[in-house]
């Protein structure tokens, strides 16, 4: 179903699938020695384009979906480290414009399905507490009245979301801004995979249950918009296989690793699933269907079981969710559009989850305000295999959960800081004790980033450095006017140490 517009720009639909804290190294076809398979997603790759240096622009959840969304670097919004949490306010402001607005503007239906984790405002009892973003607070809620500035004032037509992650209370479905039941408290689950905080939960809400129910909810809106004549916008974001991991019976024991990885062949099933309806529509060949992750896998995957079974998320690269090193943030990221893509192929061509905007406003013939997409690039010229001379991104920011950052040009990475910046060694002050202020890596010849060479290759650690300041300092990494980043001029991350 391509709908072709007075500018003569064809619109195919679009279904962009956010596996949460899946690795690199847990997609089959990026990895020839997982320890299992996932066919639906290698589908993917088989038939259509297989990136293989994607990166997220956060090694966390709301970040990376703050820039996927806005097409903006996460770190300059007000979240300069972390996340949001179940009862935080919202992250993106109402006068900055998604990749959601901007597809609406071009006449397509769009709907938000899954895990939402950029805060709304619930209606409080009373004034509600100063610190929303706490994650130990309990608030009182009035789940009978609706919710503000949500998806469906975001862009979204049709939205059917949880909070936030699935072990961050409140555990409730709000469909199109309203709560469908008044939750009651619950116990916590402190079992190490399938673990969730204490909080109210829904009536009809069963963690175990939340991944299909919410494949199910993206069938169903396929099927009524296959009789459309206007195009559609899916944004599945799924709850995992981040914890708490709860595999559905169907899939026990059936990936030889663990619990970690029977979640992540039902991730790929429930993506197959998605695969199904397109097809069983009509709908499979023109529709633009892109699966990637937040950011890599975390350790409560147990990457000492999975190892014993000759798996590892990370497949070559170093660390894991929430590190600025490679694990953290190269994600799998794999585009079908059989009408619109001749052949399969792989691409290292650099590309981040920001780009979403541009690419679709390139494919939509959109002209970008300044103040929009500040960090977004188009790949759509890889995807038709178009001539473009030079890569498609002069350099890219990372940020770690921390917020640390990198910065990539070429095969180059420059990390701001001594460690991780996250969760793995080196992370703590008697860990970064002597270590240089730098991390320089060449990933071509490094891609496990193990041989610092700061003090080999200073110049290139000024280049990028200044770079990365004038990326910050001018609002925007695109061409453009200079734009402004919420929060203070310079905070405590850019305070660089010098070397």
């Amino acid at each position: 179903m391509f709908i072709h517009d007075v500018q003569g720009q064809d619109k195919p639909n679009i279904v962009v699938i956010l596996a949460d804290d899946l690795g690199y190294g847990d997609v089959s076809f990026y990895n020839e020695n997982a320890a299992f398979k996932t066919p639906n997603i290698d589908r993917l790759g088989d038939a259509g384009v297989a990136f293989t240096n994607a990166h997220t622009t956060s090694a966390v959840c709301t970040p990376t979906r703050y820039g996927l969304l806005t097409g903006r670097y996460n770190w300059r919004s007000t979240l300069k480290s972390g996340v949001t949490w179940g009862y935080s306010g919202p992250l993106i402001p109402n006068e900055r414009m998604t990749v959601a607005d901007m597809l609406q503007a071009r006449n397509y239906e769009t709907a938000f399905i899954g895990k939402w984790h950029l805060g709304w405002d619930w209606h409080f009892a009373g004034e509600g507490p100063e610190d929303l973003d706490n994650p130990n607070i309990r608030p009182e809620v009035d789940f009978s009245q609706p919710i503000e500035n949500g998806p469906n004032t975001r862009g979204f037509g049709y939205s059917y979301a949880i909070p936030a992650s699935l072990d961050m209370p409140p555990y409730v479905y709000v469909e199109n801004n309203q709560p469908t039941t008044i939750p009651a408290d619950t116990t916590v689950n402190y079992d190490q995979k399938g673990f969730w905080r204490k909080g109210l939960t829904g009536s009809d809400f069963s963690h175990a249950d939340v991944l299909p129910h919410l494949t199910n909810k993206t069938i169903k809106y396929i099927n009524e918009q296959a009789s459309n004549s206007d195009p559609f916008f899916v944004y599945f974001a799924l709850p995992a296989p981040h914890t708490p991991i709860l595999p559905t019976s169907e899939y026990l024991g059936k990936s030889n690793s663990n619990l970690y990885g029977d979640f992540v062949l039902q991730v790929d099933g429930m993506v197959g699933k998605v695969m199904e309806a397109l097809e069983a529509n009509g709908l499979f060949d023109d529709t633009i269907l892109i699966f990637t992750s937040d950011n890599g896998a975390s350790p409560r995957a147990d990457f000492e079981e999975l190892q014993q079974a000759g798996h590892d998320p990370s497949y070559i690269y170093r660390g894991h969710k929430a590190d600025i090193y490679e694990a953290g943030l190269r994600v799998p990221f794999l585009v079908s559009w059989p009408d619109g893509i001749e052949g399969s192929f792989a691409s290292n061509e650099t590309i981040s989850t920001a780009d979403f905007m541009a690419t679709f406003a390139d494919l939509t013939g959109t002209n970008l305000p300044d103040n929009a997409a500040e960090d977004s690039y188009s790949f759509l010229p890889v995807l038709k295999q178009l001539a473009y001379g030079k890569p498609l991104r002069e350099a890219t920011v990372l940020h770690s959960i921390d917020g640390r950052f990198a910065i990539m040009k070429e095969e180059w990475k420059l990390i701001l800081w001594p460690g991780s910046g996250g969760w793995s060694y080196p992370n703590t002050e008697e860990d970064l004790r002597g270590l240089p202020s730098f991390q320089l890596y060449n990933l071509e010849k490094d891609p496990a980033e193990k041989f610092n060479l700061v003090h080999i290759y200073p110049d290139k650690v000024k280049e990028l450095k200044s770079l990365l300041e004038i990326y910050i300092d001018e609002g925007r990494s695109t061409p453009g006017i200079p734009q402004t980043n919420e929060g203070p001029e310079r905070w405590e991350q850019l305070d660089w140490m010098e070397l």
